[in-house]
C-alpha cells in the first residue's frame, strides 16, 4: 500500500534532512523543497487540499528548525514528519471499540449503513457482522435495499456465509417498513445488534435520499456508517459531505485500501474528510477488515530506508 506516497516522503525527508544538517531552515528553503514534494504528492493522487494541510503543519514545525548537536538530520526530519502525520491521523480515529460500545449500550444497538453503489457496502456489512459475531454479539442483518436488482440475494449469500440471520422484504417494498420489521424482530429475540443495509443511492438522487431519511427516522440508529471507496479520492469526500448534510454520518469505513497502490486517494480522504474512520477494508475475505489507527497508516507510509 501507499507505494507512490512512500517514495515521495522518502525523497522529501532526505532532501530536507540534508538542508537542515547545514543550517537553520528558512521558510524559503522549506517551500522550495516542499514545492517539489507537492508535485510528487499530486502525482500520487493526493488532493490539493490535503497537500496544503501537510504544508502548513510541517512548516510550523520545521521552519527555523536546527538539528541537535550530534543528531542525525534525516532522523530528525523523519521524526517530525511522523509526529505531524500521527497528529493529523489521530483526529480521524474512532475512539471506541465497536464491540465494547455495543455491549455498554441499550439493546438492540442499531447501525444503518449508507453509501453509493460500487463501494463494497454489502461485503462490508458481512465483514462487520463476522467481526461482531466473533466477539460474541448476537447479530441480525436487515436487507432494506429493496431498490437495486440482486441486492437482496447478494446480501443473503453473504449473511449465509458468515452465519448471520437476515430479515428481508420484497423488491419495491417500503425500505423503512422492512427496517422497522427487522428492529421489532431483533427486540423480541434479544439481539445485541442490528445491521441495516440501505439502497446504494447516488448522492444526487433526491427521491431516494428522502427514502433514506425515512429509514433513519423510523429506526433511530445508534450509528450511521458511511462506506467509501478509497480509490475514488475527492469524489468520496463529496459523497461524505452530501450524506452528512442529508442524514448525518457518525463514522466511515474505507474500502479497497489495499488496492490504492499510490496511496494518495486514501490519505486525502482521511486528512480532509473530517469524520472518524472506524475500519479499513484491505481484501475480499471476511477477516480483511482492520480497525483504523494512525499506526496502521504510518507503518505503511514511513517504512522507508533510514
Amino acid at each position: 500500500m501507499f507505494r507512490k506516497i512512500k517514495e515521495a516522503l522518502s525523497s522529501f525527508v532526505s532532501t530536507l534532512g540534508e538542508t537542515v544538517s547545514k543550517k537553520e531552515l528558512s521558510e524559503k528553503e522549506f517551500n522550495e523543497v516542499f514545492d517539489e514534494f507537492q508535485w510528487l504528492l499530486l502525482e500520487g493522487d493526493v488532493a490539493f487540499e490535503a497537500v496544503e494541510i501537510l504544508r502548513s503543519r510541517l512548516a510550523s514545525k520545521l521552519v527555523g528548525a536546527k538539528v541537535p548537536r550530534l543528531g542525525s538530520s534525516r532522523e530528525y526530519v523523519l521524526g517530525v514528519v511522523r509526529e505531524t502525520l500521527k497528529e493529523l491521523l489521530a483526529g480521524s480515529t474512532f475512539s471506541n471499540d465497536l464491540s465494547s460500545l455495543i455491549r455498554e449500550s441499550q439493546k438492540p444497538y442499531v447501525i444503518v449503513f449508507l453509501g453509493v453503489n460500487g463501494v463494497g457496502k454489502t461485503t462490508t456489512i458481512a465483514k462487520v457482522a463476522y467481526k461482531l459475531m466473533n466477539n460474541g454479539l448476537k447479530t441480525l442483518i436487515v436487507a432494506a435495499d429493496t431498490f437495486r436488482a440482486g441486492a437482496l440475494e447478494q446480501l443473503e449469500i453473504h449473511a449465509s456465509r458468515v452465519g448471520a440471520p437476515i430479515i428481508k422484504g420484497k423488491y419495491g417494498a417500503d425500505p423503512a417498513a422492512v427496517a422497522k420489521d427487522g428492529l421489532i424482530h431483533a427486540t423480541k429475540n434479544k439481539y445485541d445488534v442490528v445491521l441495516v443495509d440501505t439502497a446504494g443511492r447516488m448522492h444526487t438522487d433526491r427521491d431516494l435520499m428522502e427514502e433514506l431519511r425515512k429509514v433513519v427516522r423510523v429506526v433511530r440508529p445508534n450509528l450511521k456508517i458511511l462506506v467509501l471507496d478509497a480509490l475514488v479520492g475527492n469524489d468520496a469526500v463529496s459523497q461524505a459531505r452530501w450524506f452528512d448534510e442529508a442524514v448525518g454520518v457518525d463514522a466511515v469505513i474505507l474500502t479497497k485500501v489495499d488496492a490504492d497502490v499510490k496511496g494518495g486517494s486514501a490519505l486525502s480522504i482521511i486528512l480532509t474528510l473530517g469524520k472518524k474512520i472506524l475500519y479499513v477494508g484491505v481484501g475480499q475475505s471476511y477477516e480483511d477488515l482492520l480497525e483504523f489507527s494512525p499506526d496502521l497508516i504510518l507503518n505503511n507510509l514511513l517504512s522507508i530506508n533510514t
